[in-house]
């Protein structure tokens, strides 16, 4: 037997497997010595743009986005080399706005709030969080895209310059997380989320990991993106303890296709069979938060599992389903994960939330998909249309007693680890 830890809430899971189930974790970059200095460094050389304090003027109004609780991006040692590149600019902080890129996420306490950015920035800024159900927070940009009216955050729009922050990891159907992500959805008005998010784009094959030219939902993403002008991009990308191991910032496209080559070859591979089983993490705390997040994680495990096999989520879920949103009751007004597809195919419209119940609906589908939560009772579990376990080392040896020859693998970082099973020809 081996000892394998995954990524589990804030402290992390070990389980005790044969020596024949297979580990598959990124082939991590080392993090940088010193984080801050390289992120100035990269301010300093940017991709395919000047300097960001060259393109600033001090009677600019500048807008920050930055990503919200459910994303490890490192705000506090991200935001203070941006922050003073705009003072050495000469733009004074009245002039300066950072905005919480929720999407359709809930708003943050104040407590969380003052955990994401820290005293020091929330006592000296005027720092907002984005209200996508609010008409007026949200305002139609010029152009429509795809003949859809677009609304987007009206401080975002009517600002001299805009700033992204944020970090790149594989994204389940627009392909990568990070630069232009931070606009659509983040930004935007919750009926533009759900145009981007429809049943037909969630259902395209190109809407995957990795994929972003030709998938619906991304290239969406970017036309809405390339209607502003002038922005600036700071994105980085994070190890297994999430230290910053690449910064790259620039021009939008550029700097995140950049950082996205990068985490490809850190996060991507390939295997020459599927499994009968496979046990994924949800990258830890803050991404496992609740089950709604560790969707992602099922459908890495998706990527690389035999059809009827089985997959196990272990997601801390210390916030539940959650009971924010309409994810827990579209998931209440199905009897199945059939009937969850019916619902949305059938559906009058598109809800918040459809896109994840999709998701997860197609993949239970295919396969027999459990649950090892601290967070969640069984009753939740089950009323979410999953089987709860409470003994990963139980359900390996079940597993082979029944098929001694079963593979097994393991992805401890879950949607940091995307498997593509290349047969043999």
């Amino acid at each position: 037997m081996k000892s394998v830890k995954l990524k589990y809430g804030r402290h992390g899971l070990t389980i005790s497997v044969p020596e024949s189930v297979q580990v598959f974790s990124p082939v991590w970059e080392a993090a940088y010595d010193d984080e801050t200095a390289a992120i100035l460094q990269a301010l300093a050389n940017p991709i395919g743009v000047r300097p960001l304090k060259e393109q600033l003027q001090p009677n600019m109004s500048v807008i920050i986005a930055h990503t919200d609780l459910t994303r490890a991006t490192p705000n506090q040692l991200l935001l203070p080399p941006i922050l003073a590149e705009i003072e050495e600019a000469g733009i004074p902080k009245r002039q300066v706005t950072l905005i919480n890129a929720l999407g359709s996420h809930r708003s943050q306490t104040e407590a969380e709030m003052y955990a994401l950015l820290g005293d020091k920035i929330l006592s000296q800024y005027r720092c907002l969080q984005h209200d996508a159900f609010d008409l007026q927070v949200n305002t139609d940009i010029a152009k429509t895209v795809n003949g859809q009216s677009v609304k987007i955050n009206r401080n975002f729009v009517e600002a001299d310059f805009r700033i992204l922050t944020g970090f790149i990891e594989p994204h389940f159907f627009a392909g990568f997380s990070g630069g232009p992500k931070l606009i659509l959805p983040g930004m935007a008005h919750i009926e533009t989320i759900q145009w981007n998010h429809r049943l037909e784009s969630i259902a395209s094959d190109k809407a995957t990991w990795g994929i972003t030219a030709g998938n619906p939902i991304w290239e969406e993403i970017r036309a809405v993106a390339k209607r502003f002008s002038p922005m600036f991009n700071v994105n980085v990308t994070l190890d297994e303890q999430q230290k910053i191991n690449g910064v790259f910032c620039g021009d939008l496209f550029a700097s995140h296709t950049a950082g996205c080559e990068f985490v490809r070859e850190q996060s991507m591979f390939s295997t020459p069979n599927l499994f009968d089983m496979v046990i994924t993490g949800n990258s830890g705390y803050p991404l496992d938060q609740n089950l709604y997040q560790a969707i992602k994680g099922m459908c890495a495990a998706a990527e690389i599992t035999r059809p009827g096999g089985s997959i196990i989520i272990v997601a801390a879920c210390e916030d539940g389903l959650p009971d924010h949103g309409l994810y827990a009751q579209l998931l209440a007004d199905a009897d199945s994960p059939t009937q969850l597809l019916e619902n949305i195919l059938h559906g009058a419209k598109s809800l918040q939330d459809q896109w994840q119940v999709q998701k997860q609906a197609a993949v239970q589908t295919r396969f027999e998909v459990s649950v090892y939560s601290d967070g969640l009772s069984d009753e939740q579990i089950h009323k979410a249309h999953f089987e709860p376990i409470h003994s990963i080392e139980d359900e390996i040896l079940a597993l082979l007693k029944k098929n001694p020859q079963a593979h097994i693998a393991v992805l401890p970082e879950g949607p940091l680890s995307i498997g593509k099973f290349k047969s043999a020809k």
